[in-house]
């Protein structure tokens, strides 16, 4: 690699380290055949390391950071202060299947600044997709940023060729997108949104092939006024009128020379996991927006335990629960209970009455269940009602000594 394509990849690369939403899960089982290269799996790619011991699933970079666009939480944006470089499609492609052939990758992320036009950038990334895809036979995963503002026919063109397209919404209010994001329309965002889950839906049904493994999107966390109430709440939306696969959090990291309206400081990190972990309730384990934020105040989710506990804390009426009698749906809300560990028991107890042992076996988390069930040997009598449960469920660890 000679020193001028090392330099835009590490420039671009670092430009690229903003955007969460790069995981692969999703795509169908695919390879590139004697002819081809690059495989894909059902459960994403997450075997290849780079040389300190990271896991690198996918070469994740910017095709460029020069953008016409002015967003005001964004690294990028036309008035910053910060290295820029551009890569052609022909460089792109060359990295891609140069890391793959080194085993360093075996898919590619791939986002962009708004250059020329909206059009022209939409272009540019189909066109790297395209001719990995057709003139190289990669079957490799790949994931496109999608223009929002680019003509639906080149967002159409890119799902052709790519396994996931994603378009950030970046903010959950469409008040705070237009404060910090002129140029940018959350109405016309969420319009492409509609338009990609019904050519998602058309290709399942005429058995071809568009975004195979979905769409995702993005929301920055902690750079506006929005509560979690109203990140989930969009987010919720999202799922069910688009059709997403996922939404990501990230949380807020401030930039240099940055407005004097965004925050000086970054939220806690705690907050997007406590918000990935809501989200998973709401998706998986049948918890509505407004249960979850009732576990916490004002609004915003409690950062000092995981949002199904502070749940189970302020609904203790509802335990405990008997882990012989219980229907699914209630077992799916006790503190420590994951999915697949319910479905174990929903099938181990047609056989026999679960003694709490039994439950031991079936789940990892049954210190922390253990105040919510009955079992067959078991019940936790006053436990459950106990004014310290919260301190005895989330207490350190004590510390073993040496001596």
């Amino acid at each position: 690699m000679d020193d001028a394509l090392l330099d835009k990849l590490e420039i671009l690369a670092d430009a690229a380290k903003y955007d969460a939403s790069c995981a692969s899960s999703g795509a169908k089982r695919r390879t590139g055949g004697p002819d081809g290269i690059g495989s894909t799996t059902g459960a994403g790619i997450c075997h290849a390391y780079t040389p300190d011991g990271r896991c690198v699933s996918l070469l994740k970079i910017l095709l460029t950071n020069y953008c016409l666009f002015d967003c005001a939480y964004c690294i990028n944006r036309r008035s910053s202060n910060v290295r820029r470089a551009r890569f052609s499609v022909e460089e792109v492609v060359r990295l891609t299947l140069g890391f793959y052939k080194r085993n360093c990758i075996e898919g590619l992320f791939l986002s962009s600044g708004i250059i020329r036009s909206p059009d022209y950038t939409m272009e540019q990334l189909m066109l790297v997709a395209r001719t990995l895809r057709r003139d190289h036979g990669f079957a490799g995963y790949i994931h496109l940023k999608t223009i929002p503002e680019a003509s639906p026919w080149l967002i159409e063109q890119a799902g052709l060729w790519a396994d996931r397209l994603s378009i950030n919404l970046e903010l959950a209010s469409d008040r705070s997108l237009k404060e910090f994001a002129p140029e940018k329309d959350g109405t016309s965002i969420k319009a492409v949104m509609g338009q990609v889950g019904e050519r998602i839906l058309e290709a399942k049904e005429e058995k071809r092939r568009f975004s195979p493994a979905g769409q995702s999107t993005q929301m920055i966390v902690g750079a506006d006024a929005s509560t979690d109430l109203s990140v989930l709440e969009t987010s919720d939306t999202l799922y069910r009128r688009y059709g997403l696969r996922r939404v990501y959090y990230s949380a807020f990291s401030p930039i240099p020379e940055a407005s004097s309206a965004l925050p000086a400081k970054p939220p806690p990190l705690q907050r997007e996991n406590r918000l990935y972990q809501a989200d998973w309730l709401l998706r998986y384990y049948g918890f509505t927006v407004e249960e979850i934020a009732a576990g916490g105040e004002s609004g915003m989710l409690d950062l000092g335990i995981d949002p199904k506990l502070a749940w189970a804390l302020k609904n203790r009426e509802r335990f405990p629960v008997d882990v012989n009698r219980a229907d699914r749906e209630m077992l799916l809300r006790v503190p420590g209970l994951g999915a697949r560990a319910v479905d174990k028991i929903v099938e181990a107890r047609r056989h026999t009455s679960l003694r709490l042992e039994d439950v031991a076996r079936l789940s990892s988390g049954l210190k922390r269940a253990r105040a919510f069930l009955i079992a067959a040997d078991h019940h936790p009598g006053g436990l459950t009602d106990r004014a310290d449960l919260r301190q005895r469920l989330v207490a350190p660890p004590k510390q073993l000594s040496l001596f």
